[in-house]
């Protein structure tokens, strides 16, 4: 681009190399955080005083600066609380302890997330908090506005009617009403800027101080994207916060100076200077956000002449004037300036652009100045006087305005780019505020909780017992490959007959996964300190479900002509806590009850070999070829298992299910395996949920010692195992009236 003075003074560029420009790009990246449960985003719980907190100081500075109070203060007469949220105090003592309380609790809040970004060494989980909170915040502005309309709304209804003596009272709310919902933007815009200055308090208080001191001045610039003046505006466009803070762009496409417009003017200037290492727009963006470089470039408007650099910062500053008024928008820069003073005596009811383009369009004055006339005949002239210094700006007074717009420009251009950027980072975190989402993002290991520090001591509840379930499909090698033969997909198929439907039944019998293997699921129930135990109890009836399920599956399968799933299932107790191995990221559950699980599910070729096709009513057997004499300090290494479509439990979670709930003893005579095998059967009600009770039937089965070859009988051992019945049968059988006489 070509300049007619600079033919006096020498070539852009070469003023341009007296000058050193810098770059930069704001950005927030998380790093080593794990992803949430829809994994995309990072799951995250604020504190729940913090939050109280929080709407609070919210809804209590929409109602002043929406000038409402009345409106609010005091409930409608008979009427229920709108809204689950304490409403801040009406007295001035009382809206003071709120606001303190408030930044009490956010400087909290903030010094928990330092502390645990300390502890585990990575400062993203403070990042991750901070961006929570403002994410939080953000999202609340527009609900507790919400909050007050709904408020005043029910307020005003109280004032329905023929009632005279309130009708002034009336008028007058109505009429706040309305200006409450017109200047919903400019409430919203206060409530923002208030939530500013209190974050930035804290940050130059506190915050700051204790974060170098954990980690130095690493990721400083980051958080230079919290000190942002446009953090709580919807878009970053706001025309009072502009005017007040940077400079008061057009908004409308026909507008000559809006961002778009302006910044590809000054793109076109940067580039004119044939900068080195310039090459693109990116770069050319990269040096729009550092303000320094407007003084580097005109030295605020007053270049020190009498040096070699002043006199290039004198020819660069000619240059960018000229620029603008040759793209005809150094009117608008001018009076974007002279409408600030405006703006408290005009603006409402005029729109600010309104005012700033009546500063430089007759037509457009002319129709302000009707509207100022028909508002109760406001004065036009610092209108008018603003117009006539407009037009008075020139020469020294015009360049020295042109740097301060680069300046101020540049500012804002700045801000705008952290604004989208911390939009960007804010778009992966997720606040939960949904109790069955925290609690799988919980058990799932990927929720980050940021509590204060009274509600980090009451914590989880102790974990003090678990049971283990562990489900095993029998031959899944065989039936992978009869699949695949038939040119079915074996992974699907196990999903929708097995996986699927145990994870449906999990929330019911608030139950986890543990592990997931190819051909097996193990879930764990966990007994929390204080609570009535019964999780053995529990893990019954979801073992018996699961077979129930899967049978029912199986018959859909084989009408299809798909083969059937065989199963077994085996559950273990254990009278202590799990513990936990970190791999990473991921938890690791540590516990002797998941190896007894294991072979409690498991089942021995031969003795399936044996036993499969005798019908019988049971599904678990348990059997020894050696003499008790030979079995060493582990018996069940000698023990041969059965288990097609059962459940077997394990002494010691038969012996907690006895203390959790009433077990009936039946002594029946039943056909089983070998004649004369003693048998008892303990029957109880287990409670799943309020009013519903589930009935579950345990058979004791004893050992035998069998040959080898033939399985027959040789003598019976004194140990006993445990099968939860699935057969229906036996449930019938245990309920007649002789059965049910007989029982002990």
């Amino acid at each position: 681009m070509a300049f007619g003075f600079l033919q006096r003074g020498g070539s852009l560029p070469e003023h341009a190399q007296q000058t050193q420009l810098s770059s930069y790009q704001p950005f927030i990246q998380l790093e080593n955080l794990v992803r949430g449960v829809d994994n995309i985003r990072h799951d995250v719980v604020l504190s729940a005083r913090f939050m109280e907190s929080t709407r609070n100081q919210i809804f209590r500075l929409i109602t002043r600066h929406g000038q409402i109070e009345p409106l609010v203060d005091d409930a409608p007469t008979g009427s229920r609380p709108l809204t689950r949220v304490r409403l801040p105090g009406n007295s001035v003592e009382a809206k003071v302890a709120d606001a303190i309380g408030f930044k009490r609790a956010l400087l909290e809040l903030h010094i928990a997330t330092l502390n645990r970004a300390k502890t585990e060494g990575n400062i993203s989980i403070d990042l991750l908090g901070r961006l929570a909170v403002i994410k939080f915040q953000r999202n609340e502005m527009s609900a507790q506005f919400a909050q007050a309309l709904e408020r005043s709304r029910a307020k005003l209804k109280t004032y329905d009617g023929p009632r005279q003596a309130f009708l002034s009272k009336a008028v007058e709310l109505r009429e706040r009403f309305a200006r409450f919902q017109i200047n919903k933007k400019a409430v919203l815009r206060k409530v923002g800027q208030e939530l500013f200055s209190t974050i930035r308090e804290i940050e130059k208080e506190t915050i700051s101080r204790m974060r170098r001191s954990f980690f130095g001045d690493a990721e400083s610039e980051i958080y230079d994207l919290f000190l942002n003046r446009l953090l709580y505006t919807e878009d970053g466009r706001d025309d009072y916060l502009n005017a007040e803070q940077y400079v008061m762009l057009g908004n409308y496409d026909r507008d000559p100076d809006r961002f778009d417009t302006m910044q590809s003017i000054a793109c076109d200037f940067l580039r004119s200077l044939q900068l080195p290492g310039i090459e693109n727009d990116e770069a050319l963006d990269q040096l729009l956000n550092v303000p320094e470089n407007a003084h580097e470039l005109f030295a605020g408007g007053a270049p020190v002449e009498s040096l070699p650099k002043g006199k290039a910062q004198r020819a660069l500053l000619d240059a960018w004037v000229e620029m603008l008024e040759k793209e005809n928008v150094i009117q608008h820069v001018i009076a974007s300036y002279e409408a600030v003073p405006l703006l408290s005596q005009y603006s409402p009811p005029i729109n600010p652009q309104q005012l700033k383009n009546a500063l430089i369009s007759k037509t457009e004055r002319t129709r302000v100045e009707t509207l100022l006339d028909e508002h109760g005949k406001i004065s036009p002239d610092n209108l008018n006087g603003a117009v006539k210094k407009v037009d008075a700006c020139k020469g020294p007074d015009r360049a020295k305005l042109s740097a301060r717009f680069f300046g101020d420009f540049v500012r804002y251009h700045r801000d705008l780019r952290r604004f989208e950027s911390l939009n960007s980072a804010m778009d992966a975190v997720n606040v939960i505020a949904s109790e069955r989402l925290k609690e799988l993002s919980a058990i799932n290991n990927t929720l980050y909780e940021f509590l204060l520090a009274d509600e980090q001591k009451s914590g989880e509840e102790k974990v003090v017992r678990h049971v283990i379930l562990k489900a095993d499909i029998r031959d899944s090698t065989t039936l992978t490959r009869t699949l695949y033969e038939r040119g079915l997909n074996p992974a699907s198929y196990f999903s929708l007959n097995f996986y699927e439907p145990i994870n449906k039944l999990l929330p019911k019998y608030d139950a986890s996964t543990v592990f997931i293997e190819g051909d097996a699921v193990i879930l764990a129930l966990f007994e929390r300190e204080g609570e009535t135990g019964l999780g053995v109890a529990r893990a019954c009836i979801l073992a018996k479900e699961i077979v129930g399920i899967v049978s029912a599956y199986n018959e859909q399968s084989q009408k299809q002509g798909l083969p059937a799933l065989e199963l077994g299932i085996g559950i273990s107790y254990q009278n202590s806590a799990p513990m936990y191995l970190m791999y990473g990221t991921q938890r690791i559950t540590i516990s002797k009850a998941l190896n007894e699980s294991d072979r409690l599910s498991s089942c021995s070729k031969g003795a399936r070999k044996f036993i499969v096709d005798k019908q019988m009513a049971f599904n678990v057997f348990n059997l020894q070829t050696v003499q008790d004499r030979d079995v060493t300090e582990n018996p069940d290494e000698f023990l041969v298992r059965y288990n097609i479509n059962g459940v077997l439990i394990s002494k010691a979670a038969f012996e907690k299910l006895s203390q959790e709930i009433s077990l009936k003893e039946h002594r029946v005579q039943l056909l089983s395996l070998w004649p004369g095998e003693p048998v008892r059967f303990f029957s109880g009600m287990v409670p799943i949920a309020a009013g519903a009770f589930h009935k579950v039937v345990v058979r004791e089965g004893t050992i035998p010692h069998v040959d080898a070859k033939s399985m027959t009988v040789k003598d019976w051992t004194s140990r006993k195992y445990y099968e939860v019945c699935v057969n229906q049968e036996i449930y019938h059988l245990l309920e007649k009236p002789a059965v049910a006489a007989a029982s002990v």
